[in-house]
């Protein structure tokens, strides 16, 4: 497992080593899951273009003073067009208290992203995502999961707003079993505002969770971040956030750097 992971990481090596600019002037207006916030917008990275996100860390402070962390490298690519592939590695620590440390790979997360249509004045963008979190790793979960998520955009002449509705099926996980940030089910909301001159973003979310185990209660966390272009081809995104109710309450923290590019390669082949 381990060799396969270096093999992903020589993979985006080679292709930041052959990367083109890309039209990235604006990629600070898409975003992501976590990136600052949960709930993401409807649109994917344009097409030949890659996003390559560098160590972005999420770290939570419980109830209690427990803190976790996570470094999830991943990478999206625009293979089609308004589709969107990505893989990630999920790294994590998980402090047990009493019961301990952990830490290791957390799984791997493959999803693809595609967008229905461009906003017109009457009707929002419209996407569908589909994700799947692999049982590899030490912290990883024991099976496979799978979830599928819709995505609705729509901007006004001030801000943004987004809707995300996300499912996944099968059987409930046990007590004590990881599953990343996979619950049976999420919705949430979205405001964002940008300001092109300064290639800022500030956004806020507020969403509802049921986790995979049966006997916890409804969750709700409140969010805000922001994501700002330093340069044609780098993003960087902070956030914080708090659930205030159900399990495990208490504190999120964000931060991470993006890189847009495209490969020569691929471009020539347009």
């Amino acid at each position: 497992m381990i060799d396969s992971v270096r093999a992903g990481y020589r993979i985006v090596v080679l292709a930041t080593a052959l990367a083109g600019p890309a039209a990235a002037q604006t990629d600070y207006y898409n975003t992501d899951k976590g990136r600052p916030v949960r709930v993401e917008d409807a649109y994917p990275v344009e097409r030949h273009a890659f996003e390559l996100q560098l160590a972005p860390l999420r770290l939570e402070r419980e109830a209690g003073g427990v803190y976790n962390w996570e470094v999830a490298p991943e990478v999206a690519w625009g293979v089609l067009p308004r589709t969107q592939l990505e893989m990630a590695f999920p790294l994590a620590y998980a402090d047990a208290g009493a019961a301990g440390k952990a830490s290791g790979l957390a799984g791997i997360e493959l999803s693809a992203l595609y967008n229905l249509n461009n906003e017109t004045r009457t009707l929002p963008a419209f996407a569908f995502a589909a994700d799947v979190l692999l049982p590899v790793g030490g912290l990883g979960p024991d099976r496979v999961y799978s979830t599928l998520k819709g995505i609705a955009t729509r901007t006004f002449s001030g801000a943004r707003f987004h809707a995300n509705a996300e499912y996944t099926p099968g059987p409930d996980a046990g007590d004590g079993d990881e599953v990343g940030e996979a619950s049976r089910w999420m919705a949430g909301i979205a405001v964002d505002r940008t300001f092109p001159i300064r290639s800022l973003l500030v956004t806020a979310d507020l969403f509802a969770e049921q986790a995979l185990n049966p006997g916890e209660s409804l969750s709700w966390t409140a969010e805000a971040g922001l994501r700002y272009q330093t340069s044609p081809q780098f993003n960087l995104d902070l956030g914080i956030g708090r659930r205030f109710a159900g399990e495990e309450q208490g504190w999120s923290f964000t931060v991470g750097v993006a890189h847009a590019f495209a490969l020569r390669t691929l471009l020539a082949g347009r």
